[in-house]
């Protein structure tokens, strides 16, 4: 059996913000870019099986773009999943054959939102515009006067477009400048468009933790577990658990040694203190640049926390590698150098060098992270393989991850934080 993985790729628009997400395959016949039935439907067979255990871990609440094979449209894969999350993309092998495309149609038909990969202005092309929502071009083979000529046109017949494999910040900024809807490909999912303010909580996150510490008895796991979502509030609090003040033998390196060492009467002034410093912030469009960020770092936690229950021979504790994930977006939420950042808490030299240069063991997990949101296949299978942990269970803690991550921000943001906290302040 070949190895199987299926990864997220946000698609941005030139804000920055996330439009969505193309769902990417890859197992042992690549497929959807494979050649003949018999592998076609083998890799059907696949998808089709992952996507019905799967299909809510995969794609709830957010709009997904997926390409379909003939087999796919044919076992009428589409149906797994709601309207309002799914793109089904097609590309040339569709639209060449005559069934799959009665398929798109009635998909279309019925509320299906469509896309073509690889969009070009030929006959086979234009006689599928009126079912057409989403143009892709791929900036590798559409260039210059072409790919702007393009996007005028599509826009013209009111479609929207999709730039992929954009992989510079010159292509990058071209697409822009072409008023393109959406921006996809490597650069676009490295590319962090503003650093965002040190103290750039997720409001809703922070107003539960007040709530949490001004209760008459202050549930511990309910404080843990609300500061470990946030990269920000768990590099402040790891700061100043070991700054002169708290002061100890031993350095506080995770959340709930640092929850200790204040102590409940402290902990609760150090969020009065957070709170006095963010209220005149908390409508800043800031704030709203910073929870992708926030969401990105708490899903790299999970995921290499869980990644840690099958890796083998590695030198620090499962919630060293929480922090480790966490940790690899504080650049970004904290305007310096990651180098500086790492100095003021106390993690594992080795979750510093895996960090700053991917070295060791921990750097080879930091790696794979890495490669599985960049769907570099290759090197998932080999640093999977030397890391001991079996390729077939990263999709499935990829995804079990993501469910908990968006089902912990609908809860937060379906809360009325404000209104909790000015009933439960003390007096």
């Amino acid at each position: 059996m070949g190895n199987k993985f299926i990864v997220r790729q946000p698609i941005k628009d030139s804000g920055g913000k996330i439009l969505g997400y193309e769902i990417l395959y890859h197992g042992e016949n690549q497929a959807f870019n494979m050649e003949g039935a018999g592998n076609d439907y083998a890799s059907a067979d696949t998808i089709y099986s992952f996507l019905t255990q799967n299909s809510t871990k995969a794609l709830k609440g957010t709009l997904n773009f997926m390409t379909f094979t003939t087999s796919l449209l044919m076992k009428k894969t589409p149906r797994l999943f709601d309207k309002s999350d799914l793109v089904i993309q097609i590309d040339d092998s569709v639209i060449i054959h005559p069934l799959s495309m009665r398929f798109v149609n009635q998909f279309a038909k019925e509320g299906y939102k469509i896309a073509v990969n690889e969009f070009e202005f030929a006959p086979r092309y234009l006689t599928l515009m009126d079912s057409i929502d989403y143009i892709k071009i791929n900036a590798k083979t559409t260039v210059g006067a072409a790919l702007r000529n393009t996007i005028e046109i599509a826009h013209s017949m009111s479609k929207k477009c999709i730039v992929t494999n954009i992989d510079n910040e010159n292509t990058y900024q071209l697409a822009v400048s072409m008023k393109a809807d959406g921006l996809e490909g490597p650069y676009v999912a490295d590319r962090m468009t503003t650093v965002v303010h040190g103290s750039a909580f997720l409001q809703s996150s922070f107003f539960r933790l007040m709530v949490a510490v001004t209760k008459d008895e202050p549930d511990v796991d309910e404080i843990e577990q609300l500061i470990s979502m946030d990269a920000s509030l768990t590099f402040d609090l790891l700061k100043v658990a070991n700054s002169a003040y708290f002061a100890m033998r031993q350095r506080a390196t995770t959340i709930h040694q640092a929850v200790v060492t204040l102590g409940l009467r402290q902990l609760k002034q150090w969020v009065y203190l957070l709170g006095a410093s963010n209220m005149d912030e908390s409508d800043s469009s800031s704030n709203s640049g910073a929870e992708e960020f926030l969401k990105l770092s708490f899903l790299r936690a999970n995921f290499c926390s869980e990644l840690m229950k099958h890796a083998g021979d590695m030198p620090i504790s499962q919630s060293e590698a929480y922090l480790m994930g966490m940790f690899s977006t504080l650049n970004y939420l904290v305007d310096a150098p990651l180098e500086e950042i790492l100095e003021e808490v106390p993690v594992a030299e080795e979750i510093k060098a895996a960090l700053l240069r991917k070295e060791g063991r921990c750097g080879k997990l930091y790696e794979l992270l890495l490669s599985y949101e960049a769907a570099n296949w290759n090197a998932i299978t080999a640093l999977s393989e030397e890391l001991g942990i079996p390729s077939q269970v990263i999709t499935n803690i990829y995804f079990t991850c993501v469910e908990d991550v968006n089902f912990l921000w609908e809860q937060l943001s379906n809360d009325s934080p404000k209104q909790e906290t000015e009933a439960e302040q003390p007096q």
